[in-house]
């Protein structure tokens, strides 16, 4: 469905209703661009504005159907960019990512949201704020879309950043817990975050390298460079909580594989005391008629508390050995 549709001109925004498929001949004046915003539109719904616009089919594809990586690819005059939107949501340890692709011309943005975590929120009401951005044309848009995209994978790098270290303290407590099938959905979270960021890094670099052939006023292509730096910044931190948590699942296993042995060696030590009444009794409960001690009245108690003090004996040996 059409979410909004206006007329800026020269960075104010045009009083009326706009029809969207005539609004590119309402926007040919100098100075002037139509800006319309759709949420998972229909290909009926969308067929107008793919004939007002000229726009490529195999770029309108993708805007119907999304699942597509982050990516900038020009049909003719047109732009079309691919952003991957993510939300971190805390209960579930998840993140939910939506998609918004846009159509950038001389005079005209159109962009396609789906998913629910594809919101820009004020992003128009920003912008309408800011008359003197508005009048560089198109191109102030994309970057203010792009920015507040870039700008909400710091939050959702944060609450991965808060469980992480929550992992990590769970992994080297002193309790005998196994936090490894929480490790492994953070970093599957993880690398589909990773996926969604770091292909975002080309075509930033190539909005913010001047390349002839977009359609950008060139007063807007600086604000692109300080973009591309929060991305390769969150894209960094990205990288280091994958390899964080690479590093807290070799520990998980490691610490496992400790307690495995010191169990082990607790058995071990145990079967060893207990192998020392074993085979005293088992000696004494042979029937031979002559046994050491058989008619001494004090033979039994004698038998036993030697047979104590060897096993006390063996204990204080492993526990000095540190297996107890």
């Amino acid at each position: 469905m059409i979410v909004d549709c206006a007329i800026y001109d020269r960075g104010t925004r045009r009083n009326g209703e706009v029809d969207p498929a005539h609004a590119l001949e309402a926007a040919r004046e100098p100075g002037s661009f139509v800006w319309i915003g759709l949420y998972e539109p229909s290909e009926d719904e969308f067929d107008s504005i793919q004939r007002e616009f000229q726009l490529h089919e195999l770029a309108v594809e993708d805007a119907l159907h999304a699942h597509q990586r982050p990516k900038l690819e020009t049909y003719g005059e047109t732009v079309f960019l691919v952003l991957k939107t993510a939300r971190y949501i805390d209960p579930e340890e998840i993140i939910q990512f939506g998609e918004i692709l846009v159509f950038l011309g001389d005079d005209f943005i159109v962009t396609v949201r789906h998913g629910e975590a594809s919101k820009l929120d004020g992003v128009r009401d920003d912008l309408e704020t800011r008359p003197d951005l508005l009048a560089h044309g198109p191109g102030a848009v994309l970057h203010a879309i792009v920015d507040r995209v870039v700008d909400d994978y710091f939050p959702a790098t944060a609450g991965l950043e808060e469980d992480i270290d929550e992992v990590e303290n769970s992994v080297f407590s002193a309790e005998r817990t196994n936090p490894a099938e929480r490790i492994y959905r953070l970093k599957r979270e993880i690398i589909q975050f990773r996926r969604a960021v770091a292909p975002l890094a080309v075509p930033m670099e190539r909005l913010a390298a001047r390349q002839t052939g977009l359609p950008l006023d060139p007063r807007t292509q600086d604000y692109f460079r300080d973009v591309h730096d929060h991305l390769v910044r969150d894209a960094d931190r990205i990288a280091g909580l994958d390899e964080v948590l690479t590093g807290a699942l070799q520990a998980n296993l490691a610490q496992l594989s400790m307690r495995d042995n010191a169990d082990m060696r607790r058995i071990s030590a145990w079967v060893a005391i207990l192998a020392v009444p074993t085979m005293v009794f088992g000696l004494y409960g042979m029937n031979f008629r002559y046994m050491p001690e058989l008619e001494w009245h004090y033979g039994y108690p004698a038998v036993v508390i030697a047979t104590f003090a060897l096993c006390l004996a063996v204990h204080r040996a492993l526990r000095r050995a540190g297996w107890l």
